[in-house]
Parts: structure tokens; C-alpha cells; sequence
């Protein structure tokens, strides 16, 4: 017998989706490791992130790529570099919601910019899936669908993960890992490239099959 085919539904992210988006990313970070280093009280790494990533996921929506499931199950989060005319995202917008941890939050950006490339590419920002939906393709769908974008012009795409268990679940899915950063007395970080391909153009990305996790 063959078996089933699921297919996943996923849509642009909108404005009205940013506090949903944040706070499923927030979520996502309340046992991440370098989330853990940059602020160590839960309480206060709650509040941080959630007005970081809401600010972040807003400026992905309008200059970047976002895509989700419909019932927030999902959501990969995307950033091109050069940026065409968007405006960056300062010190001064990472410190309104930082405040104490910015030194942190300086080295962490510093360890990131030593290793991003100048060259055009894409940038997977963050890439989460619900822990009650994880095991059902989502996250890969996630990433084919945005991968059919970059294949249009062949761009590369870049990422840093947390954890080895998004490395490696991204090395399945076609990345190739470098050699891991350290952050001053704090954990590593695994980053990851997936080389441009470019193919032959036959319509709109359309979503795929897959599973799970990683961040910027």
C-alpha cells in the first residue's frame, strides 16, 4: 500500500502575525543555550526576547522572507543580503529592548558578523517548530519552499544553529557545517552553508516534506 501523502500549507507572514511569530519564538528559547547566556534570568529572558523578536520578525515581514503554517505550527524566518533599501536594525533598536545583556548581545553580533559573508546571499534567521508538531515534515517544508526561492537566482544561504541536533538535522537537508564558534565563556554555535543551485525556472516555490529546529 502507498502511504500518504500530508501536504502542509504554508503562507506569507503578515503583520498581524508578529506578536504570534515573537512569542512562538520566544517559547522556542526558553531552554536554548546561548538564550540561556545572553540573559540568564528566565523572567527577564522572556521580556527581552519577546520585544526583540518582535521588532526582528516585523522588519523580516516588510524587507525579508517569512513563512508559516496558518495555525502558527511553523514559521521559518528569512533575511537577504544586500538588504536593497532596508533600513538596519541598530545598536540603538537592540538596546531599547536588551538593556543590561547588550554587552552580550554585542559579542554575540561581533561573533556573527566575523563569520557572515559579504557576498549576496540569503540568511535563515530562526526556524521553529511547535514541540507538538514536530515529526510531520513541517520544518523541512519550511525550508523547501523558501530553498525553490534562492534556487530561482542561485543564491547561497547561511546559517548559525545552537544546538548539534540542528546541525545536524540542517546537514540532512543539504547543508554543508563549518568549523563551530565560540562565544567568550559561553557555548558554541554551528554554522552552516547551503550552496547556490540554480534551476531552471517552472512557476511558484510550492512546500515540501520534512521535520524540525534551528536559529540565527
Amino acid at each position: 500500500m502507498t502511504p500518504a501523502v500530508t501536504t502542509l500549507l504554508v503562507r506569507p507572514g503578515q503583520p498581524s502575525d508578529v506578536a504570534a511569530i515573537a512569542a512562538l519564538l520566544a517559547q522556542g528559547l526558553a531552554e536554548d543555550p546561548v538564550a540561556e547566556w545572553l540573559v540568564s534570568d528566565p523572567a527577564e529572558r522572556q521580556a527581552v526576547f519577546q520585544g526583540l523578536l518582535a521588532m526582528e520578525v516585523d522588519h523580516a515581514v516588510e524587507w525579508g522572507d517569512v513563512d508559516l503554517l496558518p495555525d502558527m505550527g511553523g514559521v521559518a524566518v528569512w533575511r537577504r543580503h544586500p538588504a536593497d533599501d532596508a533600513p538596519g536594525l541598530s545598536d540603538h533598536h537592540l538596546g531599547t529592548f536588551t538593556r543590561r545583556a547588550m554587552p552580550r548581545f554585542q559579542k554575540l553580533n561581533a561573533l556573527l558578523n566575523s563569520y557572515r559573508s559579504d557576498a549576496p546571499h540569503h540568511w535563515l534567521a530562526w526556524l521553529y517548530v511547535a514541540r507538538d508538531r514536530r515529526g510531520q515534515g513541517i520544518g523541512t517544508a519550511l525550508l523547501a519552499r523558501h530553498h525553490q526561492v534562492v534556487d530561482q537566482c542561485g543564491l547561497p544561504v547561511d546559517v548559525v544553529v545552537t544546538s548539534e541536533h540542528a546541525r545536524d538535522f540542517l546537514i540532512s537537508c543539504g547543508y554543508i557545517a563549518r568549523l563551530p564558534l565560540h562565544l567568550p565563556s559561553g557555548p558554541r554555535l554551528w554554522p552552516l552553508r547551503r550552496l547556490g543551485h540554480r534551476a531552471a525556472r517552472s512557476g511558484p516555490a510550492r512546500s515540501g516534506p520534512g521535520d524540525l529546529v534551528c536559529r540565527d
